[in-house]
């Protein structure tokens, strides 16, 4: 056994503008590359790193057919802050999981484990929390800023799902209120919404993406529940400081790159305030790299890989009857 594991994601990933944990893990699967630690399968791979609920299935079968491997899990949600009840199966599902073949969890912030326990999620022997980072070769803020003839501040909000919680009733009540005299602002992504006044845009390629927040000067961080949000710290590495929702994992990620709001009341007076002091801002803005983050990866995975070669740890097994449990329960829980 060698001192660095090879390391497969368990992951179809797409180029196509899809959710924050594809955009992710495209991003860390990069910086496993240039390292020398990617397996391009499972059966190369010395450690799988799986996420939340997608592929589940795939994780117990390659639990049960490779009981040696290291299996690290990176958890999502709790689901039930945005998706209400409908969530609660789902994240009964990650639980179980965690808890059956997860040799190793990554948390993406400290709120997200905190209310994972809450909702019930036992310890793991191994635990972390690493926040996300995007793509530096797509996501990286400029020093060519260009000015714009009408002088207006350029707010911005980006979100893959259209799902109500991720921030509609604050952009709701900007589409009203906002002074569009002195600012403009562009939502991209999917939305049932029709706003009379802030731009909508179809959800765009990472590149595209990049592209429209460089030009841009404000993020709108309004989403309810985000363990992590992959759209939000893609605003703040393209140099844009953020008008963030005082909820979920936001004070804990904001590290001082803008500031909180708490809802319809003062959204209006924040953006405001960091409009006031926009070139301050934008001068200050600190962010974890991707490279950072990966490290933060690779030690984690390396040291239980370690742990298990010195025999000071052995992987969990799955035996035939925890398996077939674990497959009727599951398909359960999808139905719920």
């Amino acid at each position: 056994m060698s001192q660095r594991p090879r390391i497969h994601i368990l992951w179809e990933f797409s180029d196509k503008p899809w959710g924050g944990g594809n955009q992710f893990l495209k991003a860390l699967k990069t910086q496993f590359v240039a390292q020398g630690l990617n397996a391009e399968t499972p059966e190369t791979a010395d450690v799988i790193l799986f996420n939340s609920h997608q592929f589940q299935k795939q994780a117990l079968q390659l639990k049960r057919k490779y009981p040696k491997k290291v299996f690290i899990h990176r958890v999502d949600g709790p689901l039930f802050h945005t998706r209400g009840d409908s969530g609660i199966a789902t994240d009964r599902a990650i639980f179980y999981c965690n808890r059956l073949i997860a040799d190793g969890t990554v948390f993406q912030s400290k709120w997200s484990r905190n209310e994972s326990y809450r909702q019930g999620m036992g310890k793991n022997r191994h635990e972390t929390c690493i926040i996300n980072a995007p793509d530096p070769m797509i996501f990286h803020a400029t020093q060519d800023r260009h000015q714009r003839a009408d002088n207006k501040i350029r707010l911005i909000a980006t979100t893959w799902s259209s799902n109500p919680r991720k921030g509609f009733d604050i952009f709701n009540y900007l589409d009203d209120h906002l002074d569009f005299s002195t600012y403009s602002m562009t939502f991209v992504g999917n939305t049932e919404t029709s706003f009379r006044n802030i731009n909508a845009i179809s959800p765009q390629p990472s590149q595209k993406l990049a592209d429209l927040l460089r030009g841009h000067d404000i993020f709108i961080a309004a989403s309810q529940g985000e363990p992590c949000s992959n759209s939000f710290l893609e605003a703040l590495h393209c140099g844009l400081p953020a008008v963030a929702r005082n909820n979920s994992s936001y004070p804990e990620l904001l590290n001082g790159n803008g500031l909180l709001f708490n809802g319809t009341e003062d959204v209006l007076q924040t953006i405001g305030n960091i409009a006031r002091h926009i070139d301050a801002y934008r001068a200050n803005i600190n962010v974890l790299s991707m490279t950072e983050v990966a490290t933060l990866y690779i030690d984690f995975i390396t040291a239980i890989y370690r742990r298990v070669a010195e025999r000071t740890y052995a992987t969990k097994r799955l035996s035939p009857l925890s398996y077939l449990h674990a497959r009727l329960l599951l398909k359960y829980l999808r139905k719920a």
